[in-house]
C-alpha cells in the first residue's frame, strides 16, 4: 500500500507547550510538523526558507505578532495558507485575519478532531471560515475605502492607537502598552474613530489594513 502524502506544516506559537501539545495530536496523521518557531519574525524566515503546505499561526507572539507575519508572508507567498490559532476570540483580530487573507481562525480550546480537520481543508486551498464567524465581522469587512485618505491626518499617538487596536487590544491593554492612561486611550480612540468616519473598532482595524497603515 502507498505511503500516504504528508502535509508539510510549520507551527509558530510561543510557548512551548503548545508546540508540543500540537505536534502530539498530529501524531500519527498524514500531516507532519517539519518546523517549531516562537516569534513572528521566525515565522515569516521559515515561510521563506522551508517547503510548506501550510501555516499554524498564534496571533499573539513577541517580535512581529501573527496578524504582522501573516500579512508578510501573504505578500511573498500569497497561494501559501496560513491557519491562525489564538486563545482569543477578538473580533477585531478576526478581522484583520479575514482583510489579511487568512485560511481560518482557530480557538485554541478546539479538539483533535477540529484541528486535524482545519488543517487538511486549508492544506488542500479551501478556508474554514465558518458563517457565524464571517457573520461577526461581516459589517467590517464591507466597510469601503473613504473617497480621499489623504485628507485623513492622525497625529502620531492616534496612529499608534489605531495600531494597537488592530492588534486586538482593549483600551485597558493600550494603556499599559503606551503607558499613558485609560482616559487618555478612550479620547483618542473616540478621535481616530471620528476621523476615519467609522463607528466600532474592528471597522476601524480592516480601514487601517486596507489602507496599509499596519
Amino acid at each position: 500500500m502507498p505511503t500516504e502524502a504528508k502535509i508539510r506544516l510549520l507551527v509558530a506559537d510561543d510557548q512551548e507547550m503548545v508546540r508540543q501539545g500540537v505536534r502530539a495530536l498530529l501524531a500519527g496523521t498524514e500531516i507532519k510538523v517539519v518546523a517549531e518557531v516562537a516569534t513572528g519574525q521566525a515565522a515569516v524566515k521559515h515561510t521563506m526558507e522551508t517547503e510548506l503546505d501550510i501555516v499554524l499561526l498564534d496571533v499573539r507572539m513577541p517580535d512581529g505578532d501573527g496578524l504582522a507575519a501573516l500579512g508578510r508572508i501573504k505578500l511573498d507567498k500569497p497561494e501559501l495558507p496560513v491557519l491562525l490559532f489564538s486563545a482569543f476570540d477578538n473580533p477585531a483580530s478576526v478581522a484583520r485575519a479575514i482583510a489579511l487573507g487568512a485560511s481560518g481562525f482557530l480557538l485554541k480550546g478546539c479538539t483533535r478532531d477540529e484541528l486535524i480537520s482545519a488543517i487538511r481543508v486549508c492544506a488542500s486551498g479551501e478556508n474554514v471560515w465558518s458563517r457565524e464567524k464571517l457573520r461577526s465581522v461581516s459589517g467590517a469587512l464591507r466597510t469601503p475605502r473613504l473617497a480621499n485618505n489623504l485628507e485623513i491626518s492622525l497625529s502620531e499617538r492616534e496612529g499608534e492607537v489605531l495600531r494597537q487596536m488592530t492588534h486586538g487590544l482593549t483600551n485597558k491593554q493600550i494603556a499599559q502598552a503606551m503607558n499613558i492612561s485609560y482616559e487618555t486611550v478612550k479620547e483618542h480612540v473616540q478621535h481616530v474613530l471620528r476621523k476615519i468616519g467609522l463607528t466600532d473598532r474592528t471597522q476601524a482595524a480592516v480601514w487601517a489594513v486596507r489602507n496599509e497603515l499596519v
